[in-house]
């Protein structure tokens, strides 16, 4: 089947199986293997995207269910070189260690943020709580996405996406 769609402000036209998840089409067919995938069951959230601007597990979304839509994954977050105040704050807090749950929890980060622009402890671990972390601990994740609000209520212009989120 063929499926239009947009994927990181790029047109792209694909053909795959009816049967083809939208993780599955990002890694193999387009090439953008910073949508990982940990355990095919929509638990992990190492292949979070966000789909028309919401944070969605893309091992359980079909293609073909993303026909028309616009998909950003963690390539697509940055601004030429200038990455998105989440990336940077991850970086900058060691919200990571073996990098595997990161792409996924920073493009929930990036959701919270818009549904809760200075959220509480509480708010993040809550907005979070779909993507596993087997390394660090969670508590240099919630201070990224602190600092990271922070940087993005004091220069909105930090987030470094434009509108492609």
């Amino acid at each position: 089947m063929k499926i239009e769609l947009v994927v990181n402000g790029e047109h792209r036209t694909v053909h795959c199986e009816q049967r083809t998840l939208l993780a599955d089409l990002l890694r193999s067919q387009l090439g953008l293997t910073g949508t990982h995938i940990g355990c095919d069951t929509s638990q992990c959230g190492c292949c979070t995207v966000h789909v028309d601007g919401q944070a969605v597990k893309s091992c359980t979304m079909l293609a073909a269910q993303a026909e028309g839509c616009s998909v950003v994954t963690i390539e697509g977050l940055a601004k030429g070189d200038r990455l998105h105040a989440v990336q940077q704050a991850f970086s900058a807090c060691h919200g990571l260690q073996c990098g595997f749950c990161t792409p996924g929890m920073i493009m929930a980060s990036v959701d919270l943020l818009k549904r809760h622009p200075a959220p509480t402890d509480e708010q993040i671990r809550e907005g979070l709580a779909g993507n596993l972390c087997r390394c660090t601990g969670y508590v240099n994740i919630v201070a990224a996405v602190k600092t990271a609000a922070a940087q993005l209520a004091a220069a909105p212009s930090a987030a470094g996406h434009g509108d492609r989120t």
